[in-house]
């Protein structure tokens, strides 16, 4: 629904859905780093985030503090749409939950890369590789994949291309991240792909 009210607005839809394999490593390690540096400990919903959220919304009511996690807008982006009623953020709930216990991890991250809004009209990691550096997504370098994650917060916003101010400064901080998340054995169980041995 989400990506259909693009094309209506005039955003146009950019897409190109991948398998997991498609997907790169520094891509997924990225997000991580820029959305959601809990994703593989909580359940869906990060507890502690929501309440500062709240307790910021408070005090700035003007303003709005998100805190959704890589579940909840794969859950938003796939099955529900954009809003903020109470109504959709229930669903959001429930969906959340769901496929936190059908679809575990890995599965919820690969299809983030590949539903989520990565600049205007764009959708999917291997749309916005192609866009921005001519190149499929399992190409991108670490700088690249974490320059994709820097317009995250706001992509229609905070354009890669031409690079905004808020993507080239929140660029070194994602790299930062990735470095300091990478040795994470929780991290590098749900960004790995398994190596199967077969027996001759």
């Amino acid at each position: 629904m989400t990506q259909l009210v693009s094309w209506v607005r005039g955003d146009g839809l950019k897409r190109d859905y991948v398998s997991r394999k498609k997907i790169p490593y520094n891509a997924k390690l990225a997000v991580i780093a820029e959305e959601d540096q809990l994703f593989p400990d909580h359940s869906g919903f990060d507890w502690k985030s929501i309440k500062k959220a709240m307790e910021y919304n408070k005090r700035k009511p003007n303003r709005t503090h998100g805190a959704s996690t890589i579940s909840q807008q794969v859950a938003k982006n796939v099955f529900l749409w954009q809003g903020k009623s109470y109504i959709r953020k229930g669903l959001e709930a429930y969906f959340t939950f769901m496929i936190e216990l059908v679809w575990g991890k890995k599965r919820i991250l690969d299809v983030y890369l590949n539903v989520i809004e990565m600049g205007k009209g764009i959708y999917g990691i291997e749309a916005a590789s192609q866009s921005y550096f001519k190149k499929p997504a399992t190409a991108l370098s670490r700088a690249e994949a974490a320059t994709i994650a820097s317009c995250l917060r706001n992509p229609k916003i905070f354009t890669v291309i031409p690079l905004s101010n808020s993507v080239a400064n929140r660029r070194p901080w994602v790299l930062q991240q990735m470095n300091n998340l990478e040795g994470d054995p929780d991290i590098q169980n749900v960004i790995k792909e398994e190596v199967i041995n077969k027996k001759k």
